[in-house]
């Protein structure tokens, strides 16, 4: 009996073992975990470490807008002037979060701090290249569009968590409009990220065409490839420019966008489904792919693009005069020279401190 006893007090206990094991799984493996820990890279994180200046020590409170800009150091004077237009005509509370690389901190904080941008709110984060390795198919048509920060917008879960929304822009923008208006649109239900289409400015259209800028999917993808053609994509789609977008963070982790750009990433590594030949290079064609019909559109007004494709480019001084964003897309950059409509940019432009960063202009 005493055996018995022992025995049915051993399976007691085992029962209590595993009732317990089983509550323990149950509340320290929730849906949300495994989501968050499935969205985090299996090796690197895009960011290595955080440089935070003094007057931004605090985290992004509520009611901020979050905008995330690049930055390096031979395009440092288009980040600030991008974000001195943006601190000049708005009265909303506005945080930025500036990703470059290792051995453009120091240069950085200096331009910040030396100017009347050093009451802005901002984080200036070091981005790791080492998350793009294997996954970026070299390519020498245009090799600067194969620099490391292009790629910052695939992975903006990773870098921004405290926050449901957030604004993303290329460094060779200027804001003319209050940037609480672009962050104000209402994104459709199930939409990551809203754009603006190739094809929404019907004035424009003729210049567009003239250039011969790309404006349809065939422009950017090799529709020769049968991947390209399984994907059931009209090649005449019109496309979408991704340097300027509103994204919706909680939407895109849920749809796992970052794992799907890698996967169309690793897709042209492996099979050349599009080059810097193509389009405006390797970072628009994998969200051209994802984004297909899941993207809502933005007002026209607040992207008027290709600005840098020609500097013979030109646009009535009236219709950049109403428009709320200025986008210089393409080669010619309005901190270099030749470039057009350069005087809209330059009044947003602060000199660099540290006399490293000089405007390229005719007889300077």
């Amino acid at each position: 009996m005493a055996l018995i006893r022992k025995i049915n007090q051993g399976l007691l206990l085992l029962v209590i073992l595993t009732f317990c094991l089983v509550l323990y799984n149950k509340f320290h493996n929730t849906p949300l975990y495994e989501e968050v820990s499935a969205e985090e890279p299996d090796f690197e994180t895009p960011h290595s470490s955080v440089h935070t200046v003094e007057e931004s020590r605090a985290d992004a409170a509520e009611g901020l807008i979050p905008i995330i800009i690049c930055a390096t150091d031979d395009r440092m004077g288009g980040t600030i002037a991008t974000i001195n237009s943006i601190y000049k005509n708005t009265k909303a509370k506005v945080f930025f979060y500036i990703i470059t690389l290792r051995d453009s901190l120091s240069h950085l904080s200096k331009w910040i701090e030396s100017t009347e941008l050093k009451g802005i709110q901002y984080k200036i984060m070091e981005f790791n290249p080492a998350i793009l390795e294997g996954k970026v198919r070299p390519d020498s048509a245009r090799p600067e569009l194969l620099q490391p920060l292009n790629f910052v917008r695939y992975f903006i879960p990773y870098l921004i968590r405290d926050h449901e929304k957030v604004i993303y822009l290329d460094d060779d923008i200027i804001i003319q409009g209050d940037i609480q208006e672009l962050y104000n649109i209402v994104l459709s239900p199930g939409h990551a990220a809203a754009f603006s289409t190739d094809c929404d400015l019907t004035s424009t259209h003729e210049m567009v065409r003239s250039m011969g800028m790309q404006t349809t999917y065939m422009g950017h993808l090799d529709y020769r490839k049968a991947t390209v053609r399984a994907l059931g994509i009209n090649p005449t789609t019109c496309s979408f420019n991704v340097g300027v977008f509103v994204a919706n963070v909680t939407e895109w982790k849920r749809q796992r966008i970052t794992k799907q750009l890698e996967k169309w990433l690793v897709a042209n590594v492996e099979e050349n489904l599009y080059s810097s030949a193509l389009g405006e290079g390797v970072v628009t064609p994998p969200m051209l792919i994802v984004f297909h019909e899941k993207h809502t559109v933005l007002n026209p007004l607040w992207h008027i693009r290709h600005l840098g494709w020609s500097p013979d480019a030109r646009y009535s001084e009236h219709f950049l005069t109403e428009a709320k964003l200025l986008h210089w897309n393409g080669r010619f950059k309005p901190w270099d020279y030749p470039t057009a409509h350069m005087e809209f940019w330059e009044r947003w432009y602060l000199p660099d401190p540290t006399g490293q960063f000089r405007l390229v202009r005719p007889n300077i």
